[in-house]
């Protein structure tokens, strides 16, 4: 098989980078969220603005443009599916679709904030006045990623492994839209909300449970 020329080997080499970029990109957001923000709770002021300053940038490279090339690579598996979509890998778009709009248009653009904040406090000036309501932003769309990760996986694998609902075409429209419905519902309280229950390590990995199993139940028997 040729890997450039044929559809096969193009389709082969873009699920190769995507299970690449999403092993780099949801390892660095469980880095950010069971790790690195631990440590800030903990690390003394000079210590968390000298790793604002030095080492969240470099982090947060690598984790957005992960994000965007598993997105990308995404699009063209998705593109080559056509009517082959299964259900289970449509709910697993939509929250991987979502997690990746929160990288570039919450999680960057505040962190982006706190960095210029840190670094000025560094150089002896006084943080920005933004900074206060950028990092609880961040901080609830990173947590609403995390918990929409651990569905997303179980369905991207449940696909190819399980096949809960069959071809997209054929799936029950009151479970899609309950399930569209649930999805859209935690995005806007990423957006509006708080963390809630997701504010602790232990929430967030019992909520992102609890959704798989709901959704679960509502692709195989509704």
């Amino acid at each position: 098989m040729d890997l450039f020329t044929t559809a096969a080997g193009i389709e082969f080499l873009a699920r190769y980078g995507h299970v690449l970029a999403g092993i780099t990109w949801i390892g660095l957001l469980y880095y950010f969220n069971f790790v690195q923000t631990e440590y800030f709770k903990e690390a003394d002021g000079a210590a968390r603005t000298d790793a604002f300053v030095k080492l969240v940038p470099r982090a947060l490279w690598w984790f957005r443009w992960a994000a965007m090339l598993t997105f990308l690579s995404g699009l063209i598996l998705l593109g080559s599916l056509g009517r082959g979509l299964t259900y289970d890998i449509g709910a697993g778009a939509l929250m991987g679709t979502l997690m990746f709009l929160n990288v570039w248009l919450i999680i960057w653009p505040n962190q982006r904030i706190l960095i210029a904040s840190n670094t000025q406090i560094q150089g002896g000036g006084e943080a920005l006045p933004e900074a206060a309501a950028a990092a609880p932003k961040a901080a609830l769309a990173s947590r609403t990623n995390t918990l929409f990760s651990i569905p997303m996986l179980f369905f991207m694998i449940s696909s190819a492994h399980l096949s809960l609902g069959g071809p997209l075409v054929h799936a029950s429209i009151v479970s899609m839209a309950l399930v569209v419905l649930i999805i859209l519902a935690i995005q806007a309280n990423a957006v509006f909300g708080k963390p809630g229950p997701m504010a602790s390590i232990k929430g967030v990995i019992a909520c992102g449970f609890g959704l798989t199993v709901v959704l679960w139940a509502l692709l195989s028997f509704l």
